[in-house]
């Protein structure tokens, strides 16, 4: 018999209230702060949102012995080089 993917799913978990189904998604609004007694500087906050965080970060430049693959934009170390083509080198990985 043939199956038609395109119709609706019914099952006896539609039966289900939709409070019920608040109850059991956490609240995003309450965020739960897990604290280190030992180090009491450390904390995690659940949910936060970071996305005003600036982060410092240093970037430093390609060194001698680092390619870039053309195939993963991975950088690697020169022992990872499998072969170079006329667009740039290609890594172990890709070239299997």
């Amino acid at each position: 018999m043939a199956t038609d993917y395109d119709a609706p799913r019914k099952n006896d978990d539609e039966s289900e209230s939709i409070e019920a189904l608040k109850e059991r998604v956490p609240d995003k609004t309450s965020a739960v702060i897990d604290e280190d007694p030992d180090n009491p500087g450390s904390f995690e906050l659940q949910g936060a949102d970071l996305s005003d965080l600036d982060l410092d970060v240093v970037v430093l430049p390609p060194q001698a012995d680092e390619f870039t693959c053309v195939s993963c934009f991975l950088v690697k170390h020169r022992s990872q080089l499998d072969h170079e083509t006329k667009l740039g080198p290609i890594c172990m990985e890709c070239a299997a």
